[in-house]
């Protein structure tokens, strides 16, 4: 399951969809709104997501994770939409036979969507929004690729 979604992320989904009995180890990593960013108090969030794109680019963090450990059970899911302080933005569940291996491919997961998945962040505090630049991937080369 690699998704793009507008709606809460539920993680006991992403459980069942990765989880089967060969797996001794299941990794999950939850990306929630923090309340401050940059020394700056955050009061909300708002993701954007070139849907296409990003879905694609998704699997392939799955492709790569399969290729380097060997773990075929991996699932993505990231909200787009304004989001509140404590909400969950990001949800990513490795399972594997052993917990090194589901450890070492989660922070893979998430390193790499902020550096190919195009998803931008605008970030609003009491003094006004501000785009936050996370993605590698601008918004023309994101439509360029599609």
């Amino acid at each position: 399951m690699f998704k793009i979604s507008e709606t809460p992320i539920d993680a006991e989904e992403l459980h069942h969809a990765v989880l089967g009995s060969g797996q001794g180890a299941l990794v999950d990593f939850l990306g929630v709104v923090r309340d401050h960013s940059r020394g700056r108090k955050v009061v909300e969030l708002e993701y954007h997501a070139y849907k296409p794109m990003a879905e694609k680019k998704l699997r392939q963090i799955g492709d790569e994770i399969s290729k380097r450990w060997g773990i075929d059970a991996v699932a993505i899911v990231h909200r787009v939409g304004k989001l509140q302080i404590g909400d969950t933005a990001v949800v990513i569940s490795v399972a594997s036979p052993h917990r090194a291996e589901a450890f070492a491919a989660c922070k893979y997961a998430i390193d790499r969507i902020k550096q190919i998945v195009p998803i931008w962040k605008k970030e609003y505090g009491e003094d006004g929004a501000e785009w936050i630049e996370e993605c590698g991937v601008s918004v023309e080369s994101a439509q360029a690729g599609a």
